[in-house]
């Protein structure tokens, strides 16, 4: 177990102060102690811990990363990690002036970090932390250390912060769709009649993972099912299938969903995905900066009105990035609760969106696109645009 300190000689700050500290000001904190594994490493701008990238959990209790970011004064931040990962931040400095790699759980990361701050002078009456990813051991340890500060949370200014995308984020982001969007392309070229669901599930896993990606999931169905579990059930002649995956690339989300049936499509199937294609379409049109993230949804419920199976049609868009459903925040009614402040605010470049549309049919089964969408200073780019069409299993090939 040991420290790193003075590391901020050889590291940029990697985001805009000037943005987050003005962020602050406007929710009224003083001091921010972020404790998510995303945003821990966005502030960092750096390689997640390794022994703690799968899971959390070590003995009774957990790993818990705590930047400790005092407003207005990043000469004074610092980090709190565990021991297990003192060796990978002293061949890699961080940015922030002190590094304090000692934890070995939930309650002593917090204790270091009050430490921190007490030593640093820094004010510590307002502080933001991130509830939904603060554990109550550590909750109530800071609160019992620091009584006569207020906790905030401070989730809404780290989301602001980290809406419009750099270069190098847009970078990991295409990279992500494209290889998952590759993996599904090699997947369904590969499986013919007789896969099962839980084969071509677990194909995608390694076909995503050869290619550098994290695997996280994949929502598959076949023919005329809406399951999207994976089980035993075959993928036969006729049968259309949906792949709807999640590939991680250095933290960031390839998030997509394409299309396959066996044997070819007939009539229906294409007249079926041409009207999802439709609806995408719309919603891509109004994408650019300045535009409202609410005409969005309004071009998609124009086109969604002129689809004759409109009562079968869901639309989502979404935003994308270090976390799946962040902003711009578009819906207040979609699958995922939140609000939707940024509907009522300009896009802008950098801004990346998920645009997905679904048809369940009740006969033919579940056909649905989802494509990943930057917004650019010309208007818009996608990333991952291969396979949006029928793509054929491998019984056409033979």
């Amino acid at each position: 177990m040991q420290d790193s300190t003075n590391q901020s000689a050889t590291r940029a700050i990697p985001f805009d102060v000037g943005k987050l500290d003005r962020l602050m000001e406007e929710a009224g904190i003083d001091l921010l102690l972020v404790t998510s594994k995303h945003n821990v490493q966005y502030l960092l701008d750096a390689e997640r811990a390794i022994f703690f990238d799968y899971m959390d959990a070590l003995g009774v209790s957990r790993y818990l990363p705590v930047v400790i970011y005092p407003k207005g004064a990043p000469d004074k931040a610092a980090f709190v990690g565990h021991w297990l990962e003192s060796h990978q931040r002293a061949v890699s400095p961080l940015w922030v002036p002190e590094v304090l790699t000692r934890a070995s759980g939930s309650v002593d990361a917090i204790a270091l970090a009050v430490e921190a701050i007490r030593k640093s002078g820094v004010p510590a009456r307002r502080i933001g932390v991130e509830l939904a990813f603060l554990p109550m051991d550590a909750g109530n340890a800071l609160k019992g250390a620091l009584p006569g500060s207020e906790i905030k949370d401070a989730l809404y200014v780290l989301e602001r912060l980290r809406a419009i995308k750099t270069p190098a984020e847009l970078a990991k982001l295409r990279t992500a769709s494209e290889m998952v969007t590759a993996a599904m392309l090699e997947v369904i070229a590969e499986h013919g009649p007789g896969s099962t669901k839980r084969e071509l599930v677990d194909a995608l896993r390694v076909a995503e993972v050869k290619r550098g990606l994290t695997f996280e999931y994949c929502l598959i169905a076949s023919g005329a099912s809406h399951n999207r579990a994976p089980s035993g059930v075959h993928w036969e002649m006729g049968d259309v299938l949906s792949l709807d995956s999640g590939g991680n690339f250095e933290g960031y989300i390839g998030d997509l969903a394409r299309m396959a049936v066996l044997g070819g499509p007939d009539s229906e199937l294409k007249d079926l995905l041409a009207e999802i294609e439709a609806v995408q379409q719309a919603a891509f049109a109004p994408i650019k900066p300045g535009a409202m993230g609410g005409d969005i949804y309004i071009a998609a419920e124009m086109a969604l009105q002129r689809s004759p199976h409109r009562e079968h049609i869901e639309f989502l868009a979404h935003g994308m990035g270090l976390v799946s459903h962040e902003a711009p925040r578009l819906t207040a009614t979609g699958p995922v609760p939140y609000d939707d402040p940024d509907a009522r605010l300009p896009l802008q470049p950098g801004m990346v969106v998920s645009v997905e549309t679904t048809l369940k049919h009740p006969k033919r089964g579940f056909i649905k696109l989802e494509d990943t969408i930057a917004v650019t200073e010309a208007g818009h780019q996608m990333f991952g645009e291969a396979g949006r069409g029928w793509n054929i299993g491998a019984t056409a090939r033979l």
